[in-house]
């Protein structure tokens, strides 16, 4: 799987996790030169605190477009180190 936006490729494994029909991608195949943190967090009532990173690619800003969970609630425990996409970044094969 990919994830690609402003046509540069963000992240890319053979290994993502699917929950509620996004992909998961393992923290070490999404390319840290395109995330920007970001002070933003939401609660999920049953995986926990997201946090997020924005995305800066060419110039561009995304901003919040990418979370994760840090400590995740036990149900959500095998998307620990894992990072979803979302704000116009494609998913592929």
């Amino acid at each position: 799987m990919k994830a690609i936006w402003n046509n540069q490729v963000i992240a890319e494994s053979d290994n993502t996790v699917v929950v509620e029909n996004n992909h998961y991608f393992p923290v070490e195949s999404v390319k840290p030169e395109y995330l920007c943190s970001s002070s933003t967090n939401t609660v999920c009532p049953w995986k926990g605190l997201a946090s997020y990173h924005s995305l800066v690619v060419d110039g561009k800003e995304n901003r919040d477009a990418a979370w994760y969970y840090s400590d995740p609630k036990e149900a959500a425990a095998h998307i620990k180190n894992y990072i979803a996409f979302w704000k116009g970044v494609q998913i592929t094969n």
